[in-house]
């Protein structure tokens, strides 16, 4: 029988994170500061995270030591997750291409999102921070900071997307088992929020809201500290636990990747998996295949502008430099809740705009049907961000098919879509 699986033994976990910034093709371009009168918005930043965080930005260091209670931690959740070999899926598609998927579903949360927020935890306690504080998309970032927040008895207050919030009320209550304190966004706790809300009662809000409500909370219960679950340069770091345990995995299957895969909101799933192959496409552009992929309703990489732009709708943040669709864009509603985002990393900003990232957008109706064929032939619902990666991981299969083509597609299964379910009856209702 043919090996579809393929784990590490806990002696053969990464024991450091790989920093994305010293794999770039140029020097990451500085956080900047807008021209008016309003203060520093760099010096909100330094005020409002762990001074652990601040120091993992900053670092030029190319490897990070993971803390021995942090590696525990992995360990007790799940770590690591499998390299599965997706044989049925290319017998189905009748492919040459070989396809293998990196499970991060199979953590507890059901999702990649506990890479960072355990780190951030440990940090901020150690720290002695009274609780972390953060937006949500989907509610997988929400959910896995409660959870990490629990797991060393500190508090987690998350502003989640309004609209999202309403279509995954099970997440909601899950993460508030955990003990999270969970707020739609736009809030009327926050002074960014009441603003907001006078502007549009009835706003569906997106993640740029989310992440102005957390930062002015933040500022306003100075006991808190501010945690990201993307974008930000510490949480891709912490995020290469994925691809550096995939490599591992890779070897062990006698395998590497022609092509590798990652649907893309924020930039750390993507930025994960991807972290132990930039570099050799830099080297040779040729040598692999980097590819992002997001929803339409939010097609930064795709349709976006690289500039300089806030990372909130009222400008609370500093200017990174990366694609966007303008700061005052407000997406339209959608299942999609993690790549409702008008900008993203600058770090796969400058990978993009290097040419050394590839990035494809899809509607939603046709995510929701590479979903449905994945539950068909393995039983996991995928969250609809992640049906974004297979449906590109099934175009990548069929071209390779077309032109009788052998290669090695490696995909990142971000998260598991239980709690999503809403999403693909809706998507199925409008087909009948």
């Amino acid at each position: 029988m043919q090996k579809n699986m393929f784990f590490l033994k806990e002696q053969d976990l990464p024991t450091q994170w790989l920093n994305i910034k010293s794999v770039l093709p140029d020097k990451l371009p500085p956080l900047k500061e807008p021209n008016d009168d309003r203060g520093s918005r760099l010096d909100v930043i330094k005020k409002i995270r762990t001074k652990a965080m601040l120091d993992q930005d900053g670092t030029e260091e190319k490897w990070v030591d993971i803390p021995g209670e942090v590696l525990d931690k992995y360990i007790q959740v799940g770590r690591s997750t499998p390299l599965m070999r997706a044989i049925e899926l290319e017998q189905y598609l009748d492919t040459p291409a070989k396809i293998y998927i990196k499970r991060e579903d199979f953590l507890p949360t059901h999702s990649f999102k506990l890479n960072t927020a355990i780190p951030q935890a440990y940090y901020a306690k150690n720290e002695n921070v009274k609780g972390l504080i953060s937006e949500t998309g989907a509610g997988q970032w929400g959910l896995g900071l409660s959870y990490a927040c629990n797991m060393f008895n500190i508090e987690a207050i998350v502003f989640w997307v309004r609209i999202s919030m309403e279509q995954k009320p099970f997440r909601k209550y899950w993460s508030e088992m955990l003990g999270g304190k969970i707020y739609p966004s736009p809030s009327k706790l926050t002074s960014s929020g009441r603003i907001l809300l006078e502007k549009d009662p009835n706003s569906y809000g997106s993640l740029g809201t989310a992440i102005g409500d957390a930062i002015s909370y933040t500022l306003e219960n100075e006991e808190y500290k501010y945690a990201s679950g993307s974008n930000l340069n510490h949480v891709l770091l912490h995020q290469s636990i994925i691809g550096l345990e995939t490599y591992r995995q890779l070897e062990i299957a006698g395998d590497m990747p022609d092509t590798v895969i990652a649907c893309c909101g924020g930039g750390s799933n993507l930025g994960g998996i991807m972290a132990p192959f930039i570099q050799a496409k830099v080297e040779n552009p040729s040598n692999i295949k980097l590819l992002a992929v997001e929803s339409n309703a939010s097609p930064r990489l795709s349709k976006g502008e690289y500039k300089y732009d806030f990372s909130d709708p009222l400008g609370i943040t500093p200017l990174t430099l990366s694609y966007t669709m303008g700061h005052d864009f407000m997406p339209p509603s959608s299942h999609v809740g993690g790549l409702r985002q008008h900008n993203g990393s600058p770090m796969v900003g400058m990978l993009r705009n290097k040419g050394i990232l590839d990035a494809v957008s899809y509607d939603q109706e046709e995510i929701f049907e590479a979903g449905r064929l994945f539950t068909k032939l393995y039983g996991s619902i995928p969250a609809p961000e992640t049906c974004h990666a297979i449906k590109a991981t099934i175009d990548e299969a069929l071209s390779a098919k077309v032109n009788n083509e052998k290669k090695t597609i490696l995909m990142c299964f971000s998260g598991n879509g239980l709690l999503d379910l809403n999403g693909y009856i809706e998507s199925s209702d409008k087909k009948r």
